[in-house]
């Protein structure tokens, strides 16, 4: 058995890049891997190489966090090109087919934007990274083989027109988890009767994360040699988690629940996650509300 040591420093946050178009996501995280010298960097949720914008990436023990982020909603800006539609629902596909545009007047497209906000049904494109029998979706699309793709509910929060020209449409989504925005402009584009391919797609927001506070792979670059300005530019692995409430354990507390035992604990909110901080208020862990005096560990990062 190897004994091999991962090489790399122990560093851990969050890094929230804006990622550029053109370089895949594990691509991003091999560049912010070798800027860092980190033994252990993961992305939250990839980005297609033609989508450019927010991408948390984990660095250390972040990386147990991720999954936290991949369940988080996301806000996109994308444009919808009508009368066109591809066979990747982007600009890298084929055109398939080609229609008139309608003229689409305003109460048209509130009707649209009603019709596509809530709860909905979405079946997901065949060049996407889902499985079937093992294999991915994308890889049997490029040999020409579509497969039935059960239906999946999602929940659009917000959808936002920004810009309507006269063979495009602009808007801003806010969505759970599982969303494909190539799907919804080709679903939008249908329901106008002309057909739609995505032309730009920008993450502006996974979770907590926005885009103003992200940072380029330049000017990470532009820091490679001065590792506290690199390391700076990193977020506390309880940003991710914001959301849920946070208790302060003592020591004591802290070495049970490290051992994986409950303890003992007073007034308890009955949440689904809780944050474990210790007396210096950073954060060990995760536990979960077991009754009104009992606590669980759920994950612990030390």
């Amino acid at each position: 058995m190897s004994n091999r040591v991962k090489k790399g420093r122990d560093i851990s946050g969050i890094l929230v890049l804006d990622k550029p178009l053109h370089i895949s996501s594990n691509r991003a995280v091999q560049i912010v891997k070798r800027l860092y010298g980190a033994k252990k960097v993961g992305h939250t949720g990839s980005l297609d190489p033609l989508a450019s914008g927010v991408l948390p990436i984990c660095l250390g023990h972040a990386t147990k966090v991720s999954q936290y982020l991949l369940a988080s909603d996301k806000t996109y800006q994308f444009t919808m090109k009508l009368g066109q539609t591809t066979a990747t629902g982007d600009v890298e596909g084929d055109v398939v087919l080609e229609r008139s545009i309608p003229d689409i007047s305003g109460a048209d497209l509130n009707q649209l934007i009603e019709q596509f906000t809530g709860v909905i049904e979405q079946i997901p494109p065949m060049y996407s990274a889902l499985k079937h029998n093992g294999r991915r979706l994308y890889e049997l699309a490029r040999k020409g083989e579509v497969v039935e793709r059960p239906a999946r509910t999602i929940t659009i929060k917000r959808l936002t027109l920004m810009e309507q020209t006269d063979d495009s449409l602009t808007l801003e989504v806010c969505c759970t988890k599982g969303t494909y925005v190539r799907t919804l402009a080709e679903d939008m584009g249908e329901q106008l009767g002309c057909g739609a391919h995505v032309t730009f797609l920008r993450r502006i927001q996974t979770g907590p994360f926005m885009l103003d506070k992200a940072v380029t792979i330049e000017q990470l670059e532009s820091l490679k040699d001065e590792l506290p300005l690199l390391d700076a530019k990193l977020d506390s692995l309880d940003m991710a988690i914001q959301e849920y409430p946070v208790i302060s354990c003592s020591d004591e507390q802290k070495s049970e629940l490290c051992f994986g035992r409950q303890i003992q604990f007073e007034g308890l909110e009955n949440k689904l996650l809780i944050r474990l901080n210790d007396v210096n208020g950073d954060i060990f862990g995760l536990g979960k509300y077991v009754d009104k005096n009992q606590l669980a560990p759920v994950r612990i990062f030390a």
